[in-house]
């Protein structure tokens, strides 16, 4: 796929764009230590912000129907990770491609474009990267959208489980096949299609721009870097439960109930945690909002608006 046909489906207009009052989402890029950030923002300036934090293998193209919805009262703001959309994507011997790295890169770009606090909504990669972030700054956290992200190790599916912990203690040509198979066309179609109740729903836009992304020159290194750092978000889920445990934020829980790698005991973790979360579950698979999209916005609203206001 071209560079300018990946900008033409990325521009398609929202599906929502018409019950969002015309809300026009703009695409900028900003400089944070070196680096193009890529981000979409939508909504007014002096707005609280809430910050979207995607999952592999998409980038802020995931939260492309979301962005109208949220901003009709909200300053909602998508950054892509270094690697992913239409960020820079140096080489490994330039960035280091480790969740705190790219922790690092989000923070310094909230800084950026002056997201002073924010209510971060995170899926898959935008977990980690979300509580890392929370914890690094807890007093700008104003609350926390969780949609089919895990914080403890019985939250995945074991088969999951089986093909990364190889990878982990012995990194080599053998453990990186599996790896390597969930870099390619139809792993990345599975990861929308499989779980799904609402086909018609689907655009095969997600995943042609997500697959155009992986099979840009040496991108597949960068996402072999990034599962590979993954095992120290698993070290640090003790610390993020220990946060949710003694902070408790407000906490809402959108989530795909047929999700192949994250499983429902990742809801009921959170949910013990934070005995006052409020959670959603939807007939859909790892990616939600592609098919239940209007309900989810719906529910982030409700609950946005029941949040205290800033000082």
């Amino acid at each position: 796929m071209t560079g300018a046909l990946i900008a033409a489906v990325a521009s398609i207009p929202s599906v929502f764009a018409g019950q969002a009052a015309n809300v026009e989402t703009l695409s900028k890029t900003v400089k944070v230590d070196g680096l193009d950030i890529f981000y979409r923002e939508a909504g007014p300036k002096d707005a609280p912000v809430v910050l979207l934090l995607h999952g592999f293998p998409s980038s802020s193209h995931m939260y492309r129907n979301l962005i109208p919805r949220l901003a009709t009262h909200y300053r909602v703001i998508a950054p892509d990770y270094p690697g992913f959309g239409y960020s820079s994507a140096p080489t490994l011997d330039h960035f280091a491609y480790t969740f705190g790295a790219v922790t690092d890169i989000v923070d310094h770009f909230t800084q950026a474009v002056g997201a002073k606090n924010y209510v971060l909504f995170m899926q898959d990669y935008g977990g980690p990267v979300g509580f890392r972030l929370a914890l690094k700054h807890p007093e700008r956290l104003r609350g926390l959208i969780i949609q089919n992200a895990v914080a403890n190790v019985e939250g995945w599916n074991p088969d999951v489980v089986k093909q990364l912990s190889p990878f982990w203690v012995k990194r080599n040509a053998e453990t990186e096949k599996p790896i390597r198979d969930i870099l390619t066309p139809d792993a990345t179609k599975f990861e929308y299609t499989h779980g799904t109740t609402r086909p018609d729903k689907l655009s095969p836009d997600a995943w042609t721009v997500d697959q155009a992304g992986l099979d840009r020159p040496g991108n597949v290194d960068i996402q072999l870097q990034y599962f590979h750092d993954y095992q120290t978000n698993v070290a640090l889920y003790p610390e993020w439960g220990e946060f949710l445990k003694s902070a408790q934020p407000p906490l809402l829980i959108v989530w795909g109930r047929n999700d192949p790698y994250f499983t429902l005991k990742g809801v009921d973790y959170l949910k013990g945690l934070v005995p006052g979360a409020e959670v959603h579950l939807y007939d859909a698979g790892h990616f939600a909002l592609e098919t239940y999209g209007d309900e989810i916005a719906a529910t982030s609203l409700e609950f946005l608006s029941r949040l205290p206001k800033i000082n």
